[in-house]
């Protein structure tokens, strides 16, 4: 019982540290049309570039969401410019809040469901289907495992928990038990 009693500590101490030390980045199209979609990529594609070099001068989360905070009005001008840009009639709505995710399955990594920052960027309506991914730490762009691994690792997420995120058959049971923490979360204290 004891071993039990740990072991779901670590869980919810495991499920804190996402909630705490990520921040999500959440793009939503105006439409499902295939010209939205394409928009929704160009604005996610400038918003990265964007944020990319003054992200990656900081070292913890508090200083990440200063940045983010700080740069909204920008970040808003840029994804602004790229509709333009593209004859898209629509603005743009940035935002950086608390926000309920379903679990989500990258190339490299898997994210359990729950709320986490998030800097949202909602183009017209926000109607159509959108794109997830983590800019602190920046786990958006590693392509391998292994550049996952450093990234996730070097940003304090700890051995186990990277692990964990990348779904070792080991650790499977264990993400599922995030996820299940997480989906409650979602239930208990989303903000919709």
């Amino acid at each position: 019982m004891f071993a039990a009693a740990v072991w779901l500590f670590m869980l919810v101490t495991d499920r804190q540290t996402l909630k705490r030390e990520l921040i999500r980045l959440h793009v939503v199209a105006a439409s499902d049309s295939p010209e939205d979609q394409a928009v929704k990529l160009q604005v996610r594609d400038a918003i990265l570039e964007n944020l990319q070099e003054g992200l990656s001068q900081v070292t913890d989360v508090s200083a990440a969401i200063s940045y983010v905070e700080s740069h909204l009005p920008a970040i808003e001008e840029t994804a602004n410019r790229v509709l333009e840009l593209a004859g898209a009639p629509d603005s743009v709505r940035v935002s950086l809040d608390l926000e309920s995710f379903p679990k989500r399955i990258y190339d490299t990594f898997s994210l359990p469901s729950g709320i986490y920052q998030s800097l949202r960027v909602m183009i017209g309506e926000g109607e159509g289907q959108n794109w997830w991914c983590v800019i602190f730490p920046e786990l958006c762009l590693p392509e391998t495992e292994e550049a996952f691994s450093k990234q996730a690792e070097e940003s304090g997420l700890g051995d186990t928990l990277t692990q964990t995120l990348q779904e070792k058959d080991v650790y499977c049971i264990r993400f599922f038990f995030l996820d299940l923490i997480g989906k409650v979360e979602n239930l208990l204290f989303s903000r919709k």
